[in-house]
This record gives structure tokens, C-alpha cells and sequence, in this order.
């Protein structure tokens, strides 16, 4: 009677255990010796595909390992031989064939005499905690929107090839190029971030193309890249690269059903280890040389010389002054009079900007617009000149210089076109200043228009409505004018210089001015030359119909008290 009732509790304490090993919920595997299952539980039925009665009976590597992890198995063996416990990470093989990261302990079972008898093995699928690992990895060293490398692994990498260029101890030479994207911040600012990035990831593509599967290519953020070119042997094969990556951007993008044209502007450094193993300086060189590129155009290419280093402390130096002199009042306002080439009667004035720098003197748009239109600080130059001229055209309207009152004309920037809240920003102006709409006009260069987006005409059409006006600027020198002309609500054209320089003297600039005259009439649109010099070109553009013209032959830019005192009543002879 005893016997029987120590048997049930025996069976009761198995069948207990057994319930045990199924709640844990990892998986359990009994061998013995020979590597033969004994023990097989649910979790390990699910774990690795094979049921239990597939399982019992065979050996444990037929069903759970592969050749390349034979050598692991054996290192497990040698533990339990031993009577020791492994424990660690390991790979194993499903019944379908794919793999499940396990993290594992094998540990040894002895018999009545205290010899190894087998092993019973507790896994845990860790495939959740690898595949984050993997993430966190890939986020540390990728960059998240376009899947290249970020910098820190180019900045590791590139100092990895300038240490096995200086082992190799010959004349090979690592080359980078870095490049950032032409007119991007504007275009971004057209169509919107969302659109930029998808812009962002086709541009990553292409340039992808255009390079060798060992070429180590990165973005660093915003729209700017860099490429890595190991055992370079003559430059010329590092400019042979930026050549292709500049042509991979020839054709135009399509994002969002807009097609936008987009070019990248390269520097290019090369370096040894023995002249330059300093990864960030070499990147600082290449960036140096991107800036020069940018120089020179759009689209373009530029290798460094130690020359450029200067000129880029110069720009730095000029961005420090530019901020302070916004900061400081040192930008002025001089006004140049348009004038009716029909009775002489002044119409209008453009404002124009100069800075007064405090060493270097008067300085003019050319010289420090580009820099402030690439580090944005147009937008608040931009919004103080059109404030400053609108407080200046109710100064005159009041003092009633001219009689009748004369257009403002304030020059519009692509970055302020392309910012929300254009519309806001000239009314708020025209508020603080009691200027009617009617009296302010914004002029708007026919490549700005080029790039103009849905957005931007909508812009334009709600400045139309406040009824201000808006003059194409440059007219002849962009592309698509005509096209343009037909879209967009513009009031009057300006010819450029350029052709007007040539009228009487150049038969194809007077055949175009001409022609341009005419197409504006037929459209409705009026017609304002620019650089005017001789009363010779006034007289012949008066005989062509031309409404307005502008130039030194009429009056130079002027301060506004010097205008003021020098109003003349009428301009032509």
C-alpha cells in the first residue's frame, strides 16, 4: 500500500515538473550523451518548428545546427564532457530552413555514479532584441532618410584609407568630394520638406549610380554629401567621378507631379597620409573647394588649392559682418527714377541696396548678396528693405515728390518668394508705413520666376489681388520668358542691360528689343528698359514704342536727400 502511494506522489511530482518545464515558456531540450533528444517541450516546438515526436530519438545537431556552427557545437561539447555549464549567444537553424538567434545554456545532467549523463539545454528567442540592436546600429551609423552612410563613419572610414596610405608608402592618394545641392533650401522651400526629402532620397540614387560598389558615399544632412575614393592614382580620376556626379543630375526630377531641375556644386581634396592625416581637415579642404565651385555656377567643379583657404576665411569673416551689420543699421537705401520715354515724367523709383561698411566703404549688392542669400540672411535684410522703402515712398507721398506720386520698387529675393506668409509680410510693411498697395511694386528676376512653384504663383497671385504690382526683372537673359509671360500676373518687363548696351551698334540686340516690345504690347504688359546711357538709345527706344526707360542718362542711384533736392521736372531733351 505504501509502494503504490509513493508511486502516485511520484507521478504527481513528474507530472508537476512537466507542467513546469511547459509554463516557463522557453525552450527546453533534453540529450543524453550521444546528442539524442529526450525531452522536447512546446516552446521548443515552436521555437524551431519540429514537433515532439519528430524530434525525440534524434540527434539534436541534425535538427538544430549547420556546418557553420559545428564548431560552436563542439566548444558546447567540451563544457559538458567536462561537467560545466556553456552559456551564451547562438544561431540556430529552424526546421524550415531559416535561422533564430537563441540566447542558450547547456547544462550537464549526471547519473547514479556522478558521471556526465547528458545535457538539458534552456534557449530564448532574442530575435526582437537583435533586430533593435540592428536598428540602433543602423541608426548610429546611417543616415535614416536616404540609407547611405551618415559622417561619423565617413570621417572613420576616411581615416582608415589615409592609415593604409601611409603603410602602402607610395604615391597613392585618397579623394573626397564633397558636394552640397544648388538651390536646394530654396526649392525645398517651394514645394514643401515632405517633397524635399523624397528630392533628397532620388538624388541619393543617382549619384549611388555613378559610383564604384568600393566607393564609400555619405550624406551629412541637409543637402549635403560627400564621396570617398581610395588608391587614387592621378586626380584626373577624381574628376573624371565629379564630372559624372555632376552630369547625374542633368535630367530633371519629377516630385509630387512638379519637375524640378537640380544641380550640386563639388569640391574636391586629395591627400596621403604624410601631407594630411587629418580626416576633418581634409573634409574642411574639400568644403573649402565646394564653395569656390559654387562660385563659378551652377553645376560645377572645383579641386582645392591652399589659395581657397583664404577666401573661405574671408567669407566666414564676411558672414560675421554681415550679421552685424544688420544688427548695427549699416545697410542704406539709394533710389534710381524711371522715367516715361513719352513726356519725361518721372513714374517710379527702384530701391536699391548698399552696405556702408565701416572700413571698406560703400559696397554694392554684388558683393555680399550671393553670401547672404546662401546663409539666408536675405530674408531679414530682404524684409528690411521693403519696410525701409515703404516708410521712404509715404515720406515723398506726404512731401508730394514727385507730383503725382511715383511706384516704389522693391527687389524680391527667391528666398522671400518662396517663404509662407509673403503676402503677410508686404502688408504688415505697407500697414506700419500708410502706404496704399497701389504705390509699392515687387520686382521679381525672370530666374527666380523659373523656379517658381504652384505655391509661389499663388503668391503671387494673392500680392496681385492686395493690388500691388510686379515687374519681371532681367527679362531676356533666363529661359521659357515667354511661357512665363503668359502664366504669371506681371505688369511690366525690364530689358536687360545687356541688350540695350548694344541697340543701334548690334542689329540682333535691336531686332530683340524690338520683338520684345512688341510681344509685351500684344499681352497688355508695359515695357521698362534698363541701362540706359545715350540719348541715342533713349531717342531710338522712344521711336520703339518702349514705355520707360532707366539708366545713368537719366540719373545715377541716389541717397534720398540727394534725390530729393535733384527732382527734375522732366528727364528727355
Amino acid at each position: 500500500m505504501e509502494v503504490h502511494i509513493l508511486a502516485r506522489k511520484e507521478e504527481e511530482q513528474l507530472r508537476f515538473q512537466a507542467k513546469l518545464l511547459e509554463a516557463v515558456g522557453q525552450s527546453i531540450i533534453a540529450t543524453d550523451l550521444e546528442g539524442k533528444v529526450l525531452y522536447w517541450n512546446s516552446a521548443a516546438e515552436e521555437l524551431y518548428g519540429w514537433s515532439s515526436e519528430e524530434a525525440l530519438g534524434r540527434r539534436l545537431r541534425d535538427l538544430t545546427l549547420s556546418e557553420e556552427l559545428l564548431d560552436q557545437a563542439e566548444v558546447v561539447a567540451s563544457h559538458l564532457r567536462a561537467g560545466r555549464t556553456w552559456s551564451g549567444e547562438t544561431l540556430l537553424r529552424r526546421k524550415d530552413g531559416s535561422y533564430v538567434p537563441v540566447l542558450g545554456t547547456a547544462t550537464p545532467f549526471f547519473d547514479d555514479r556522478g558521471h556526465p549523463a547528458g545535457m538539458i539545454g534552456v534557449s530564448t528567442d532574442i530575435s526582437e532584441r537583435k533586430a533593435l540592436e540592428a536598428e540602433l546600429e543602423r541608426r548610429a551609423s546611417h543616415d535614416l532618410l536616404t540609407g547611405l552612410y551618415n559622417r561619423r563613419v565617413f570621417v572613420d572610414r576616411l581615416g582608415q584609407a589615409l592609415l593604409r596610405t601611409r603603410r602602402r608608402k607610395n604615391s597613392l592618394k585618397v579623394g573626397v568630394l564633397f558636394m552640397d545641392l544648388d538651390r536646394f533650401k530654396t526649392i525645398n522651400d517651394y514645394l514643401g520638406h515632405e517633397a524635399g526629402d523624397r528630392l533628397l532620397v532620388t538624388v541619393a540614387e543617382r549619384f549611388k549610380q555613378r559610383l564604384r560598389p568600393e566607393d564609400v558615399i555619405a550624406r551629412f544632412g541637409g543637402d549635403e554629401f560627400a564621396v570617398l575614393l581610395e588608391t587614387v592614382e592621378d586626380p584626373s580620376e577624381v574628376i573624371r567621378v565629379a564630372q559624372r556626379i555632376v552630369e547625374s543630375l542633368r535630367e530633371p526630377f519629377t516630385v509630387d507631379d512638379h519637375q524640378v531641375g537640380v544641380s550640386t556644386s563639388v569640391g574636391i581634396a586629395l591627400g596621403t597620409a604624410h601631407a594630411n592625416d587629418d580626416p576633418e581637415g581634409m573634409l574642411r579642404e574639400a568644403d573649402v573647394a565646394m564653395y569656390r565651385a559654387k562660385e563659378q555656377g551652377p553645376g560645377r567643379y572645383a579641386l582645392f588649392d591652399p589659395a581657397m583657404q583664404t577666401r573661405a576665411q574671408e567669407r566666414i569673416e564676411l558672414e560675421a559682418e554681415l550679421r552685424r551689420a544688420l544688427e548695427q543699421g549699416e545697410f542704406v537705401l539709394f533710389y534710381q527714377p524711371e522715367v516715361s520715354l513719352h513726356n519725361g515724367s518721372m513714374v517710379g523709383f527702384e530701391a536699391l541696396l548698399r552696405w556702408q561698411h565701416p572700413e571698406r566703404g560703400l559696397l554694392k549688392p554684388s558683393a555680399f548678396v550671393p553670401l547672404a542669400e546662401e546663409t539666408d540672411l536675405i530674408t531679414p535684410i530682404g524684409r528690411w528693405v521693403l519696410e525701409e522703402a515703404c516708410r521712404q515712398a509715404k515720406r515723398w507721398e506726404v512731401e508730394h515728390l514727385p507730383a503725382p506720386p511715383a511706384t516704389m520698387e522693391v527687389n524680391l529675393s527667391a528666398r522671400q518668394l518662396a517663404r509662407r506668409g509673403l503676402a503677410q509680410t508686404v502688408e504688415e510693411a505697407l500697414r506700419r508705413a500708410n502706404l496704399a498697395a497701389h504705390s509699392l511694386a515687387l520686382d521679381i528676376t525672370e530666374t527666380v520666376l523659373i523656379g517658381a512653384s504652384e505655391h509661389n504663383a499663388q503668391a503671387l497671385e494673392a500680392l496681385k489681388k492686395m493690388g500691388i504690382r510686379l515687374y519681371l526683372d532681367d527679362f531676356g537673359t533666363g529661359y521659357s520668358s515667354l511661357s512665363y509671360l503668359k502664366r504669371l500676373p506681371v505688369d511690366r518687363v525690364k530689358v536687360d542691360r545687356t541688350f540695350v548696351k548694344g541697340l543701334g551698334g548690334n542689329a540682333t540686340d535691336t531686332a530683340l528689343v524690338r520683338m520684345i516690345i512688341e510681344l509685351c504690347h500684344t499681352l497688355g504688359i508695359e515695357v521698362l528698359a534698363e541701362g540706359v546711357e545715350t540719348s541715342d538709345q533713349a531717342a531710338l527706344l522712344k521711336d520703339m514704342g518702349c514705355d520707360l526707360g532707366q539708366g545713368y542718362y537719366f540719373a545715377r542711384p541716389l541717397r534720398s536727400e540727394e534725390l530729393a533736392e535733384q527732382l527734375p521736372e522732366a528727364f528727355l531733351p
